[in-house]
């Protein structure tokens, strides 16, 4: 049998995600310098507790990024009743698509707070992904979208694990970077953020993605049909899928069915 491994987008094999709670007036110049170089975040919002103008704005503000719940009004779901649990999620969702007119899937728990009860309500919900503030300190995929722990918070060690993973060669790699954009205000250390997305911005071998764009390819790569050897290979999606089949590599078109050991 012949073995492939998908790649992320144009082939890479680097993803870095930057994801920030709670919709404050500091995203606001967080999203300026997340433009400025390059890099793409996703912002999870409490649409029960930002100011009506905050909300009025967030299309704007956010465009180009994500926009993703975090609970509507901010309760540690592990704490509520189900029910309510459905409904801080739903309640968000609508209003938060009113806003962005696309669907809103992803989350990040308020507070840091689930257990494993909430998870098939969240998925009841709509909820693809959803993350923790649970450091692992590895540039990973999930086992559990719905538990998708982070590589670290924005003040831990960002700058050494920033050149870590510059230097990552091989294997498949996502830094994963959560925090909250008032934390460089209150900390007066603006200048870590800046240097960081100056100095990790603009690589040629990073896909800088929001966290449900990877969610997104990452399901299109699993749904690709092989045959039994791994030499056919049909995409049943829209998106383009990337392949390191044998050492080359191959995009497979939304749609396509490519003879791997044939087709060029």
């Amino acid at each position: 049998m012949l073995y492939s491994n998908f790649l992320f987008p144009g082939g890479k094999i680097k993803a870095l995600t930057m994801s920030y709670d709670d919709g404050v007036p500091e995203d606001r110049r967080l999203v300026e310098i997340f433009n400025r170089h390059g890099i793409k975040g996703t912002f999870h919002l409490n649409s029960g507790r930002q100011a009506a103008s905050t909300l009025a704005d967030a299309s704007e503000l956010y465009r180009g990024h994500e926009i993703s719940c975090h609970g509507k009004n901010h309760y540690s779901l592990d704490r509520i009743p189900q029910a309510c649990v459905l409904q801080q999620i739903v309640e968000d969702r609508l209003a938060l698509e009113k806003l962005t007119r696309y669907p809103v899937r992803g989350l990040s728990y308020p507070n840091g707070a689930y257990n494993s009860a909430i998870l098939p309500v969240l998925a009841s919900a709509g909820i693809v992904y959803s993350r923790t503030t649970l450091s692992t300190g590895r540039f990973s995929l999930p086992d559990d979208w719905l538990c998708w722990h982070p590589t670290c918070h924005h003040n831990d060690d960002l700058a050494g694990r920033g050149e870590r993973f510059k230097a990552q060669k091989s294997g498949l790699s996502v830094f994963y970077v959560w925090g909250h954009s008032y934390e460089f205000e209150r900390q007066n250390n603006w200048e870590l953020i800046e240097t960081f997305c100056r100095d990790i911005g603009g690589q040629e071998d990073i896909w800088y993605a929001t966290n449900i764009e990877i969610y997104d390819y990452v399901q299109a790569a699993r749904n690709l049909q092989f045959s039994a050897d791994g030499t056919l290979v049909f995409n049943p999606g829209c998106r383009s899928v990337w392949l390191n089949f044998q050492g080359d590599i191959r995009e497979i078109a939304g749609g396509v069915l490519l003879n791997m050991a044939k087709d060029n």
